[in-house]
C-alpha cells in the first residue's frame, strides 16, 4: 500500500464524514438535494443521503455500499457506520505513526504496513467483543418485554422507536410516527411474547402494506382495516346485502383455460361438455360455474379480455386485473388463497370468504379494500402514510420499515449476519453470547459507547491486547462527542458519571440519568450496536488490505475475456 494512498483512504472517509454529520443525532438538521430534475429532496436518513451522492471515487462507492449493505439488514446505523469509520482510520493512522516512533523506523512503506497490521488486529480483537459486551455492558441495561407495549405507556419498545425516529425524521412527526407503528404492531403481533414472526411477516411483505398518499399532512397517516390493492376495480363489484364475498385469485386470463380441442367440466357430478373452439357461450359457461361457487370478486395477476370484463359486468361480478406480485402474495398469506391458473382447478376450496370487498379512494387514486374474518385475535391492517410530496410520504414510510429491521435484529438476531470472513468470525464463533445481547436495550445518547470505550481501556491495562483496546476505545467516543458537540459539559458530565459505576453491577438494572435535558432520551438495541461495531471493523480492514487505486479509461479484460479474444482470432 503506497502512502498516497493511505491519504487518499484517510481523506474519502472525512469527506463522506463532514456530509452525514451534519444530520446526525437527535439534534441534527435534514439535508436538501437537488436532482437534474429540479425536483428537491430533503431527509435525515443517512443510507438516503449517501446513496443520493454522484460518487466517481472507488473507495468511496466501496464504503456506501458497505453501509447500505449494513442498513438493508438492521435498518440502523448508517451515518453512526461513517463517523466510527473515519474515528477509526484516523486511530489508526496516528498509533501507526507512534508505533514507528518506538521502533526508531521511519518510511512510508513502514508506516502502511503498520496501519494495515492494526485493522487486521482490530478485526480479530472483534471475537472478544461479544463476551465483552455481554459481561460489561448489558448488566447496565434492560430487557424488552414485548408484551409491556400494551399494559406500560410509554412502554421500552415506544421508547425505542421514538428515540429511533428522532435520528432520521422531523422532529414535529417522530411522537406520531413511532405512535402509528406501535398501532400497527400491536395489530398484527396480539400480543405476542415473542414477535419475531409477526416482524419477519411484516418485513417481507412491508411493500404491499403501507399506501403512499400525497397532498396531505403527515397527522392525516392512519390505519385501515385489513388490505389496501393497488388496482381499481375493472368491473365494479356490487356489494352483497348480507354475509361475505367470495373471491377467486386467478393467474392467467380466463379466454386461455379453453382452447381448441379442450375439454370443460362443468358442476360437481363430474358431467363434461367438449369445446371446440372458444366463444361467448362458452365464457357464459364458466361465469355461470363461478356463479354455482358464489364467487362475487375475480382477482386476476393478469389482464383479462374485454369480452370477459362484458361477461362479468353482466353477471354483476367484480373484475380487479394486473394486481401486482407484492400485493396478491400479502393476499394469499392473510386469506390462505390457492391462486388457479386453469378453470378446470377451480374448486370450493379455491373460493375464499372475504368480510368485505369494495372501492376505496385515498387521495388522488382509486384502489379496491379488501376484508378479511377474524382469526387466531389477529387483526390485519394496512398503513395510510400522507405527505405534502412524494418524498416526504415515502420517506417516513421507509423509516417505518427500517424501524421494524431494526426491532426483528434486536429480537432474535440472526448467526448469519456476523462477519462473513470465516478466517476471523464465524456464526459459531459468535453465537453462544448472542443470547445475552437479544433483546437488550440501553438508554440512548453515548450508554453504549460509554461503557464500552470504559471496558475496553481497563481490558488495555489487564490484557495483552493493548493497542487495538485502546484504538477501539478511543474512536468509540466519536459518537457521544458529535451527540452533545453542542453541550461539551454534558459529555464531560456522562463520561464521569459512568466512570463511578461498578464493574460488574449486581443490584440489578442501573439505569442512567443525564442532568443535560428534562427530556427522555429513549433507548438504543445493543445488538443493533454490536452488528454495527462488527461491520466498521470488517470495513476497515478491506480498506487497508486495498493496495491501491488504478484509474483506468477503458474497461478492464478478465481471464476469460482474454480467452475469448484469443480463440475468435484462431478461428479467424
Amino acid at each position: 500500500m503506497a502512502s498516497a494512498h493511505l491519504m487518499r483512504v484517510v481523506q474519502t472517509v472525512e469527506v463522506l464524514e463532514a456530509v452525514v454529520r451534519r444530520a446526525f443525532g437527535p439534534h441534527g438538521g435534514q439535508v436538501l438535494f437537488t436532482r437534474d430534475t429540479g425536483q428537491a429532496m430533503v431527509s435525515r436518513s443517512g443510507t438516503r443521503i449517501l446513496t443520493a451522492l454522484r460518487l466517481d471515487n472507488p473507495l468511496a462507492r466501496m464504503i456506501v455500499e458497505w453501509v447500505s449493505g449494513h442498513s438493508s439488514r438492521t435498518g440502523d446505523g448508517s451515518k453512526s457506520f461513517i463517523l466510527l469509520l473515519a474515528s477509526l482510520v484516523r486511530t489508526i493512522d496516528r498509533a501507526a505513526c507512534w508505533d514507528l516512533s518506538l521502533s526508531h523506523s521511519s518510511g512510508s512503506d513502514l508506516h502502511c504496513s503498520s496501519a494495515r497490521r492494526l485493522a487486521y488486529e482490530l478485526l480479530s480483537f472483534s471475537l472478544q467483543l461479544d463476551h465483552l459486551i455481554t459481561v460489561r455492558v448489558v448488566p447496565y441495561g434492560q430487557r424488552l418485554a414485548w408484551k409491556d407495549m400494551f399494559t406500560v405507556l410509554p412502554s421500552p419498545v415506544q421508547k425505542l422507536l421514538l428515540a429511533f425516529f428522532h435520528t432520521r425524521l422531523s422532529h414535529n412527526n417522530c411522537i406520531f410516527i413511532s405512535g402509528l407503528l406501535c398501532e400497527l404492531l400491536s395489530n398484527w403481533t396480539a400480543e405476542d411474547p415473542q414477535p419475531y414472526s409477526a416482524l419477519q411477516f411484516l418485513n417481507d411483505t412491508w411493500p404491499a402494506l403501507y399506501t403512499p398518499v400525497v397532498g396531505f399532512p403527515v397527522g392525516n397517516s392512519r390505519l385501515l382495516e385489513g388490505q389496501i390493492i393497488h388496482r381499481d376495480f375493472a368491473v365494479p363489484s356490487t356489494p352483497t346485502a348480507q354475509g361475505p364475498v367470495k373471491a377467486v385469485v386467478l393467474t392467467e386470463p380466463l379466454g386461455r383455460f379453453m382452447e381448441a380441442g379442450d375439454v370443460l367440466q362443468i358442476g360437481n357430478k363430474g358431467s363434461i361438455s367438449p369445446l371446440g373452439s372458444f366463444t361467448e357461450r362458452s365464457l357464459e359457461c364458466v361465469l355461470s360455474h363461478l356463479q354455482s361457487l358464489g364467487v362475487s370478486v375475480l382477482l386476476s395477476s393478469v389482464k383479462q379480455s374485454a369480452a370477459v370484463l362484458a361477461l362479468a359486468a353482466q353477471a354483476q361480478m367484480g373484475v380487479v386485473e394486473c394486481i401486482g406480485q407484492e400485493d396478491l402474495v400479502l393476499f394469499s398469506r392473510l386469506s390462505e388463497a390457492t391462486p388457479v391458473s386453469t378453470f378446470w382447478n377451480i374448486r370450493p376450496e379455491n373460493v375464499v370468504s372475504l368480510a368485505f370487498c369494495k372501492p376505496i379512494l385515498l387521495g388522488a387514486h382509486r384502489y379496491v379494500h379488501v376484508g378479511f374474518p377474524a382469526k387466531d385475535h389477529l387483526r390485519p391492517c394496512s398503513l395510510v402514510v400522507c405527505g405534502a410530496g412524494a418524498g416526504q410520504s415515502e420517506q417516513h414510510a421507509l423509516a417505518m420499515q427500517d424501524a421494524i429491521k431494526m426491532l426483528l435484529t434486536t429480537w432474535q438476531p440472526p448467526a448469519s449476519e456476523q462477519l462473513e470472513n470465516p478466517t476471523h468470525v464465524t456464526a459459531k464463533n459468535t453465537s453462544h453470547h448472542q443470547s445475552g445481547l437479544q433483546g437488550c436495550v440501553l438508554t440512548a445518547g453515548g450508554t453504549f459507547e460509554f461503557l464500552l470505550s470504559r471496558a475496553l481501556r481497563q481490558n488495555s491495562v489487564n490484557g495483552q491486547s493493548n493497542v487495538v483496546s485502546w484504538i477501539l476505545a478511543d474512536s468509540l467516543l466519536c459518537i457521544p462527542r458529535y451527540i452533545y458537540s453542542n453541550k461539551p459539559g454534558s459529555f464531560a458530565q456522562i463520561q464521569a458519571t459512568i466512570g463511578k459505576f461498578p464493574e460488574h453491577p449486581v443490584d440489578g438494572t442501573i439505569h442512567l440519568k443525564c442532568e443535560r435535558s428534562t427530556q427522555d432520551p429513549g433507548l438504543e438495541s445493543a445488538f443493533c450496536k454490536y452488528q454495527l461495531l462488527l461491520a466498521v471493523l470488517q470495513c476497515v480492514s478491506q480498506l487497508f488490505r486495498t493496495d491501491a487505486v488504478i484509474h483506468t479509461s477503458s474497461r478492464l479484460k478478465t481471464i476469460s475475456n482474454i480467452s475469448c479474444e484469443e480463440g475468435g482470432e484462431a478461428e479467424g
